[in-house]
């Protein structure tokens, strides 16, 4: 069991205690999803603080995703619950960069493509930019938001 599982496992027994049905149901399926992936694939094993957080990092997604169909589909009852499901696995997440610090990173790796090729990166190098620059983010960005930012420098 990851750090990050224990945590969630022991805020789990103390909203049991509690008598917080709704925080138990959330954090009873992001345990559920932790677990699932520890079994994914030919064999089982043990996730790693990165693969944890990738899990969280997902189910967030998910609840957004569903909160957004839920309005669309004028249920905001329903989108509200998923919201407060996705806000409560958001505490269990490092903080989001802010634009600025997700700006500085892209710089830092636009000059550091820049220096390994000798000149000024093209569209052709946004793959390993954005690797990059996922890779200093650690779960800290959306995907998206990087690429874009990525795609704005280099353009």
């Amino acid at each position: 069991m990851g750090p990050l599982e224990g945590r969630i496992t022991e805020d789990m027994k103390a909203a049991l205690k509690a008598g917080d049905k709704e925080r138990v149901s959330t954090l009873r399926m992001a345990i559920a999803a932790l677990k699932n992936e520890k079994v994914a694939g030919k064999a089982a094993r043990e996730l790693t603080e990165a693969d944890e957080l990738r899990v969280l990092t997902g189910e967030v997604n998910k609840r957004k995703d569903s909160a957004e169909a839920y309005t669309a589909g004028h249920r905001p009852e329903l989108a509200a619950k998923e919201l407060a499901e996705a806000e409560l696995l958001q505490t269990y997440l490092p903080a989001r960069l802010t634009d600025a610090e997700l700006d500085a990173l892209v710089a830092a790796a636009v000059a550091d493509a820049a220096a390994a090729l000798g000149a000024p990166p093209t569209i052709k190098q946004l793959g390993q930019i954005i690797k990059a620059v996922n890779a200093e983010a650690a779960g800290r960005a959306d995907g998206g938001t990087v690429a874009a930012k990525v795609r704005a420098a280099l353009a």
